[in-house]
């Protein structure tokens, strides 16, 4: 009974990310109608600032709450306060420049391929995560490489068809993989320094802000295009920036950044559905086969991280 307590956190931080992985699956739908309006910086711009925006109660309520208790009391240490939140603003950054190149060439990419395509090109984070890892000392188990090789030749099944070429928008989110992959390590790096919540409101607003500049120095802008594509500006803001970033970031408090990836790469397969249903995108038994086999290494990975569990809290 101990056991199964100990393992519930576990499998809540899974469950938080596999609705990560389901919001941006289904946010490459949103991405690929709203350029039909705007360009690629000007929609990150807007949407990313809508996220950090949408965090801003939530920031305030954990603020409410910050205060350090000296000799009985609820009195703030100011300079700590302040550097803390000096910390806070130096993790935003980093976290936020990595977040808007690894976004930047995946938004532009996207205007030349599908949603499947990107869903699956930008999955191969899934390999490049360990591969980095291995860099900073992690020694990821042979069951999430297994776990990582099943989702990533899912990910190939799933999204690239038999005649697949290296056109200029899949080169483009071909490169936003590594940023990715490396986003994922700088979130498991920082957020067990910082609030959650705050570290994700600064790295959006960063990310908008450096979309923003670059916006108005390389495209158009107009509120008439921001108006029309509304809809899916309010998905890729609420949903894909403002939840699903800061539900990655809580998650992987506790998660390893290699397990996290493997989940979270079932992005592709909610990008597929989603651009099946809403874009008219094929679904061939070729992928059917891909969405099994990416179900096949999350559940293989996730099995042999229980396992390991167990093994630590036998007596």
């Amino acid at each position: 009974m101990q056991n199964r307590y100990r393992l519930l956190p576990v499998l809540k931080d899974d469950g938080l990310l596999v609705l990560t992985a389901a919001i941006w699956g289904l946010a490459f739908v949103a991405q690929r109608i709203g350029m039909r309006y705007l360009g690629p910086f000007t929609f990150n711009g807007v949407r990313f600032a809508l996220g950090s925006l949408s965090l801003l109660p939530l920031w305030l309520v954990k603020g409410e709450h910050s205060g350090e208790k000296i000799e009985g009391t609820t009195k703030t240490k100011q300079p700590e306060q302040a550097k803390r939140f000096g910390s806070l603003l130096l993790y935003g950054l980093i976290a936020g420049s990595v977040l808007f190149v690894g976004a930047s060439l995946q938004q532009i990419g996207i205007i030349y391929t599908t949603a499947g395509k990107a869903g699956f090109i930008t999955g191969l984070y899934v390999v490049l995560v360990p591969l980095s890892g291995l860099l900073w000392g992690q020694k990821p188990g042979w069951g999430r490489w297994l776990g990582a090789i099943l989702a990533v030749t899912g990910l190939y099944f799933l999204s690239v068809r038999e005649n697949f070429t290296i056109a200029r928008g899949d080169f483009l989110v071909f490169l936003s993989a590594f940023f990715w992959a490396a986003h994922v390590q700088v979130i498991g790096w920082l957020s067990p320094k910082v609030s959650a919540v705050k570290l994700a409101t600064v790295q959006f607003a960063v990310c908008s802000t450096l979309s923003l500049i670059t916006a108005f120095s390389t495209e158009p802008v107009s509120l008439a295009g921001i108006t029309s594509a509304a809809m899916p500006i309010f998905y890729g803001g609420i949903f894909s920036v403002g939840i699903a970033y800061t539900l990655q970031v809580v998650a992987q408090k506790k998660a390893q950044p290699t397990h996290a990836a493997i989940i979270m790469s079932l992005e592709g397969v909610f990008a597929v559905l989603g651009g099946w249903v809403f874009l008219g995108e094929s679904l061939s038994p070729r992928n059917i086969l891909g969405c099994v086999l990416m179900l096949t290494g999350m559940i293989f990975a996730q099995i042999t991280l229980i396992y390991k569990k167990r093994k630590k809290v036998q007596p």
